[in-house]
């Protein structure tokens, strides 16, 4: 059974980039470069298969990356050296004839090949048809939880609006709304939200054959030439509103970027809130001392690209399998403590 507060998929999921990779990937440690990759290779079948079962194309789009100017450029090659992964330097001049729309200025690039974006708002809702198709599957939209049921030790269901609802095992992955609920148990789980506004052009579909990157801000295409320039970085709490200030700030960084959209109409503006988490490693297993609570949470600006090595590792974890890679640096066990 999945418990949603209010629609699926409608939070942090719909309103990111859905950019397949960290925005920078080299900055991060090895326990998100580990779930990165793994899932990097598979959202391309992902996509195919969701499309085959639901008619929904999540449109996994391979476009390649640009960095622009970056301050850590040696260290970002290194890294990609020593990873294998396809970055290299580029001429700047290749990146104009690559992307004719991109601004006279720049002076240096990288580019990685193969990354990809999904349009993460047809991900959602084509997960969401499939998870309606499977016959054992109970989906609960507006339907807060706001605690949980815990006897003897162990948690053995929810508390809702509807009514209690009891079950085997729980597993809390609620976004940014995870510390709250957690903290319901007399532990502090840091994960807090973290304000992002996006913005959306429309133009011709060749308009932008790439995803762009430079001074924190980024562009990327979709296939019918919808362009998404993102993000703000806001601790607002859990305040979701658009403001004017982040809307001007934004579609200046898209004009630096890529002059042209000074005549695009902004045709989308929106907020999301992450699931901020220290040095954004996600929490992943199982609650020492509350058996059958279980925590996914807390991916903050990657969740879309880590989601499907964090869902199979916490599956191998409830399995017991094999786990896909080392699920120690995850481990709420390590992680959580008790509220002051």
């Amino acid at each position: 059974m999945l418990l949603e507060r209010q629609r699926a998929g409608r939070e942090s999921s719909w309103a990111g980039g859905g950019i397949v990779s960290p925005l920078y990937p080299w900055r991060y440690s090895d326990a998100v470069t580990a779930l990165a990759h793994w899932s990097q290779d598979f959202y391309p079948p992902l996509g195919q298969e969701l499309l085959q079962k639901t008619g929904t194309d999540p449109e996994v789009h391979v476009t390649g990356l640009y960095w622009l100017d970056l301050d850590d450029e040696v260290q970002a090659l290194a890294w990609a050296a020593e990873r294998n992964r396809p970055v290299s330097r580029v001429a700047i001049s290749s990146v104009k004839v690559a992307v004719p729309t991109l601004a006279e200025g720049y002076s240096t690039a990288i580019h990685m090949a193969d990354v990809a974006n999904v349009r993460n708002p047809r991900l959602t809702r084509a997960l969401r048809e499939a998870l309606l198709q499977l016959p054992n599957v109970t989906l609960r939209e507006d339907c807060a939880v706001d605690g949980f049921i815990h006897e003897e030790g162990q948690v053995v269901g929810v508390r809702t609006a509807q009514g209690d609802i009891r079950a085997d095992r729980v597993v809390l992955c609620a976004g940014a709304w995870s510390g709250e609920l957690l903290a319901t148990l007399g532990l502090d789980l840091p994960v807090e939200p973290v304000k992002g506004q996006m913005i959306l052009f429309k133009c011709a579909e060749d308009f932008l054959p790439s995803m762009v990157l430079a001074k924190g801000r980024y562009a990327i295409p979709r296939r019918d030439g919808h362009i998404l320039v993102g993000s703000t970085l806001e601790h607002e709490g859990f305040d979701k509103t658009p403001t004017e200030s982040a809307l001007e700030s934004l579609r200046a960084s898209a004009i630096e970027m890529l002059p042209a959209l000074a005549d695009a109409e902004v045709v989308g503006h929106w907020a999301g809130l992450r699931p901020g988490s220290p040095d954004g490693i996600p929490f992943i297993g199982p609650v020492p001392g509350f058996d059958g609570l279980w925590l996914n949470c807390g991916h903050y600006r990657n969740g879309l690209v880590l989601a499907p090595a964090s869902c199979r590792l916490l599956t191998d974890l409830m399995l017991g399998r094999e786990p896909i890679v080392d699920p120690a640096p995850y481990a709420p066990s390590a992680r959580l403590k008790p509220l002051a």
